[in-house]
């Protein structure tokens, strides 16, 4: 499995409750220009209906082909996920307030799958909370590696 690209934001704006695996309907040359790493998620969101998943402002760099033909880098994705697994979605979208996210895109295979996670928005206090665990542990790591030298 290999990650393509990564929501640095979803972790830090988000806690994030269940995960899905989902795949990406897209076109030969997105696929060539996603495996050159041309592919960024941090300001993408998905938008749930009755019967489809689609992902939102995500960007796929234009692959550059002989023709000049390219798709528009941020159009609209379906994903794909088994009908179940949309439903539970969207009742949880829609009955505990809790939002979507794309948390990362990587190979399964040959084949794109993206992440994709329910998700309950952070507020700042809770933000803080994580920046400061954070750096605690980045001087713990620290001091074991000075004295460890």
């Amino acid at each position: 499995m290999s990650v393509v690209a990564t929501n640095k934001y979803a972790k830090f704006n988000y806690f994030l409750l269940e995960t899905y695996e989902a795949g990406i309907v897209l076109s030969g040359s997105e696929i060539k220009s996603i495996r050159k790493n041309g592919m960024t998620l941090n300001e993408s969101f998905i938008l749930v209906s009755p019967n489809k998943v689609v992902l939102k402002n995500s960007f796929i760099k234009p692959y550059q082909t002989p023709n000049g033909f390219s798709l528009k880098a941020d159009r609209d994705r379906n994903l794909l996920l088994h009908q179940n697994e949309i439903l539970k979605i969207k009742q949880a979208v829609d009955k505990k307030g809790l939002t979507v996210v794309p948390v990362k895109a990587y190979f399964k295979g040959n084949l794109l799958k993206l992440e994709i996670a329910l998700a309950k928005g952070k507020k700042l206090f809770d933000k803080k909370d994580d920046k400061k665990e954070r750096d605690i542990a980045r001087m713990e790591e620290r001091n074991v590696f000075r004295m460890g030298v």
